[in-house]
Order: structure tokens, then C-alpha cells, then sequence
């Protein structure tokens, strides 16, 4: 008998394990699930994993065609959250009680729960994250330390960035103005526009290109035709590789950060399985594997000691805490400023 109700509760309890096990299909970014994590997270939870890679507007488009089903959980940039889910509904408000949230880095936590909260509820938080800023050469730059320093006479000729959103911003910034707060004022947001404008314009000969894209600002970085340039992080950390004296610096006025988040789609049906992945990846030594596999650090409060030491270093002499906190991150972007952007970038490049 004993034998009997002992075999009866072995199956019971295997029965119940069973049925919380989930399948948790994701729609993320390539590197964000690599196999080895993916095979942790399945030994550790017994939830299974089927990942599908896309990009922003992949992932818009296909949960607005099932209006938020066929996945349980999505990693959407923080801009691609809060408009999608006014216009289509395609997400489901989160749980917070049912995340770690002790995990993350609290000045990235709570910039993505402001940039994601729709009609009082948080729809996303913070997983991977990125920043433009300068990638500077120190022996011949040393002085350039924010986006206006770009136009000094030291740097004559040896300047690049690019002619889109993030240079008009990052100057707006270095200038004292704050262009995310004039997002709702058309009229305001214009004026700062101008002031922009003008102020490139002036120092248009200090630009030895724009560049379109990372492998050419590289090379003029490597050849030294260029000292100093508006880029990316990673980029940054690449060339310093080769060359000790070149490495991205956080501007003092601030870095311009995105976020890729999670998200749980409205029609997610595995809830439990997709809040113990985000509650597995932002595990410190967890998020080390993801930024070996991405190449891009995540939200994980810790997460930086962990990875190889050499990145681990470059990250650390470019983020200090203090340059963290002071990320500018992207909000949404309201209508009709792309139109007025794009006539100030025209005129830009237009000038003698």
C-alpha cells in the first residue's frame, strides 16, 4: 500500500512539473539567445525555448498581423512600445511583481519603464543597450570631450559624424538645450533646430566626411585622417583593439542610449516561461555570456564583470557610473519632427 501511495505521488508531482513546463517562443535580435544560454535556461526551468530572429519592424508587423499572438515575448527598441501599443494593442501590461528588478541598473530600469508606460501600465524593460557618443584618438585629441568640441580649431579638417538625428541631438545637448523635452512642442523644438543648424554650418570645415556607415568611420579613424568622430561604442571598443589611443568617451553632456527591451505580446500564452527568461538573462553571469555573444552590454546591474577582461575594461574606462546616469535615452518620437529634421540635415549639407 505504502509502495502504492508513494509511486501515486511521484506521478502526481511529475504530472504538476509537466504542466508548468512551457514552450516560450521569443522573437528577439541575433546574438540576444544564444545556444549556450538558451541550453542553461531549458536544464534550469524546464521550459523550452524556440527563438526567432528579427528587427524592429519585423517584429511590429508580424504581431500587428496576429494582432499580438505567436509569441510570448518580443524585444522591441523602448521607442517601438508605447505608440504601437495606442495604435494596435498588440502587447499586455507587465507584472513587475513577477521580475527581479533588483537585477537591473535602476537608471536604465526606470528610463524604460517612463519611455514604455501606456495609460498607467509599464509594457517593457531593459535588456541590451547602446550608446553614440566620440571615439576619440587621445594623442592628437585629448581636448575633444563633448559634441561641440568637434568644432574646435585642434581638430581642423580630421572630424566626421553623420548628417541624421543623433548629431542634431547630441549638439542640442552639448549646447544646453534639451531636445526630448521640446518633443511636444513643435514650435520649440524647431527654434533648438535652428540653433543646431546654424552651429554646424559654422564649423562645417572642420568635417573631413559624413560617414554612412561603421566600416568607413573606422578606417578614417585607423588611416588618422580623422582625430575625432560622433560614432558608436562598439565601434569605439573595436578600434581600440589595434590602437591603444583611440576609444569611445562618454560626452559630458551625455551619451545617446538605446534600449532593446522585453516585451510580452497580448496574446502571449506562456507567461510564466517568458518572466523566468528575463528573470534568468539578467542574472550577472548570465548577461556576460549575452554580451559575448551581442557585443553590446545589457541592463544587468554587475553584469560588466563577467565578461573577457579586455571589454570589460574598455566598457569600464568609457561608462563610469556617473556617465551611465547621465545616458540621454531615446523617447518616442511624435510625428512631423522627422519632416522638420530632414529639412535641417538638407540645409546642412548644402552649405558652403
Amino acid at each position: 500500500m505504502n509502495l502504492k501511495i508513494m509511486l501515486s505521488t511521484v506521478a502526481i508531482v511529475a504530472l504538476s512539473t509537466t504542466a508548468q513546463a512551457e514552450t516560450l517562443r521569443l522573437l528577439t535580435w541575433g546574438g540576444y539567445a544564444p545556444d549556450d544560454v538558451v541550453a542553461k535556461f531549458e536544464a534550469e526551468t524546464g521550459h523550452k525555448v524556440e527563438v526567432t530572429k528579427s528587427n524592429n519592424e519585423e517584429m511590429i508587423a508580424k504581431l500587428r498581423a496576429t494582432n499580438g499572438g505567436g509569441f510570448d515575448l518580443a524585444q522591441p527598441s523602448q521607442d517601438r512600445i508605447a505608440g504601437p501599443q495606442a495604435e494596435f494593442g498588440i502587447y499586455k501590461p507587465l507584472d513587475l511583481s513577477k521580475i527581479e528588478t533588483a537585477l537591473f541598473i535602476p537608471s536604465m530600469l526606470e528610463a524604460t519603464k517612463g519611455n514604455t508606460t501606456y495609460e498607467g501600465d509599464v509594457y517593457g524593460v531593459p535588456h541590451i543597450w547602446g550608446t553614440s557618443g566620440l571615439i576619440v584618438n587621445s594623442s592628437t585629441a585629448a581636448d575633444i570631450k563633448d559634441y561641440t568640441d568637434l568644432c574646435n580649431d585642434s581638430v581642423s579638417g580630421k572630424v566626421s559624424y553623420r548628417l541624421k538625428r543623433a548629431t542634431l541631438t547630441g549638439f542640442a545637448f552639448a549646447m544646453g538645450m534639451d531636445p526630448f523635452a521640446a518633443y511636444g512642442d513643435e514650435a520649440a523644438y524647431k527654434d533648438i533646430l535652428d540653433k543646431v543648424e546654424a552651429k554646424l554650418i559654422e564649423c562645417k570645415s572642420n568635417v573631413k566626411a559624413y560617414w554612412d556607415g561603421g566600416d568607413e568611420i573606422k578606417n578614417l579613424l585607423r588611416s588618422g585622417e580623422v582625430v575625432a568622430a560622433m560614432a558608436w561604442d562598439t565601434g569605439g571598443w573595436q578600434l581600440n583593439e589595434d590602437n591603444a589611443d583611440i576609444n569611445y568617451v562618454a560626452p559630458t553632456s551625455g551619451a545617446l542610449g538605446w534600449i532593446d527591451t522585453f516585451a510580452i505580446p497580448a496574446r502571449g500564452r506562456a507567461d510564466e516561461a517568458a518572466y523566468a527568461w528575463i528573470n534568468f538573462v539578467m542574472k550577472p553571469e548570465i548577461a556576460a555570456m549575452i554580451t559575448e555573444s551581442a557585443g553590446n552590454f545589457t541592463a544587468s546591474q554587475g553584469g560588466d564583470a563577467n565578461v573577457n577582461d579586455a571589454l570589460k575594461q574598455r566598457y569600464q574606462a568609457s561608462f563610469p557610473q556617473e556617465a551611465i546616469d547621465n545616458v540621454k535615452w531615446y523617447p518616442v518620437v511624435p510625428a512631423g519632427l522627422e519632416a522638420l529634421e530632414g529639412a535641417a540635415l538638407d540645409r546642412i549639407n548644402a552649405a558652403q
